[in-house]
């Protein structure tokens, strides 16, 4: 049997299971001492109906660019992680506690939502990478300004043979990658 690449994943699901309604339960225990429990009742209630208005309009706006990115013909990455991220906040907003709201918040927000974005976007990078996925080849195949009649041509770089003089290869010293002259055809 191969060894887990990804270990660490399973258990800091669990631990997140643990660990957030423990500090839900405290938080909303704190709050209601200091506040009362009609009060405390009462911000949870508003907040889950905040979120759910908040899930309705964003999740309204995240399919309307789905659909215009999809008619288009372009690849809806951005819009399909953001209909994601409205779904997943929407079900956070709805949850009871603060923690789980702060973090629907995040990712409802059409000013926190970029950010929430970039960091699924870096996430799933490392992954598709730890599992030999070839992002450069799937951005051109879902750009149809980068392909020639809609076909990718996979290729690869070689160094030039010991018969070639060495000013074709300008920028090996200097750190840059070798420039690569020559006709495509």
């Amino acid at each position: 049997m191969a060894p887990r690449r990804n270990g660490w994943a399973l258990p800091l699901l669990v631990a997140l299971l643990v660990i957030v309604p423990i500090a839900e339960v405290w938080l909303l225990i704190r709050t209601a001492h200091a506040i009362g429990g009609v009060p405390t009742i009462g911000i949870l209630v508003v907040e889950a109906m905040f979120g759910g208005w908040l899930m309705k309009r964003e999740g309204s706006r995240a399919w309307k660019a789905l659909s215009a990115t999809l008619n288009s013909g372009r690849m809806p990455a951005a819009e399909l992680t953001d209909a994601a991220l409205v779904l997943v906040g929407g079900v956070l907003l709805l949850l009871p506690g603060f923690v789980t709201d702060l973090f629907g918040l995040v990712f409802l927000l059409p000013l926190t939502r970029p950010l929430a974005r970039n960091l699924v976007g870096i996430f799933a990078a490392r992954q598709a990478n730890r599992a030999g996925v070839n992002l450069d080849l799937l951005k051109a195949r879902g750009r149809p300004d980068m392909t020639i009649d809609g076909e990718v041509i996979p290729g690869e770089t070689v160094d030039a043979p010991a018969s070639r003089t060495e000013p074709q290869r300008r920028g090996a010293d200097d750190g840059e990658p070798p420039a690569i002259t020559g006709t495509v055809l």
